[in-house]
């Protein structure tokens, strides 16, 4: 930077901010947090190898990426970002299962409709006879759709599954 304010990382680290410094575009003297939690994870030696070896345009990007692994390794030392991924991926999933349940049912009150005008005209015998069927059709797609649903959610409470990272505060902060 070489202007009266060194970077952030010169600043922590104690030295003199050159003009070419690798950090100073990236690592804005304001902001001290983000570039003290990027040196805590990864090192600054790293940092500054890594900032080297891209290309000028793909830097910003780069300190971004750390920037937030940082931030997710700090909150949650053994899974980091993936912990986040993992989360959204299984509340994606959960929401296809509900979507999924809810379009079932939608089908189901669409077909007892469709069936409903066609059993009026039918003597009494033969209406309890279709409303029975009918019934033994709801309750098997609804068992069928508990039964997944049980299998899913307990898929879903394994240890596979990472708690929930994102509630706590932002990962950029």
């Amino acid at each position: 930077m070489g202007g009266s304010s060194p970077c952030a990382s010169c600043k922590l680290l104690r030295r003199r901010c050159a003009k070419d410094c690798i950090f100073a575009p990236y690592f804005p003297s304001d902001d001290p947090h983000k570039f003290a939690i990027v040196h805590k994870v990864f090192g600054a030696s790293n940092v500054s190898k890594m900032l080297q070896e891209l290309p000028i345009h793909q830097r910003a990007d780069a300190v971004s990426s750390l920037v937030y692994e940082a931030n997710a390794r700090v909150r949650d030392p053994v899974y980091g970002c993936v912990g986040a991924i993992s989360y959204l991926q299984n509340q994606v999933s959960q929401l296809q299962m509900q979507l999924a349940v809810a379009q079932a049912e939608i089908l189901c009150i669409q077909m007892q409709q469709v069936e409903e005008p066609s059993t009026a005209a039918l003597p009494n015998h033969h209406h309890h006879q279709i409303d029975h069927h009918q019934d033994e059709k709801s309750l098997l797609l609804s068992n069928n759709n508990f039964n997944n649903l049980q299998q899913y959610l307990s898929f879903a409470s394994a240890s596979n599954v990472i708690p929930d990272p994102l509630k706590r505060e932002s990962l950029w902060t």
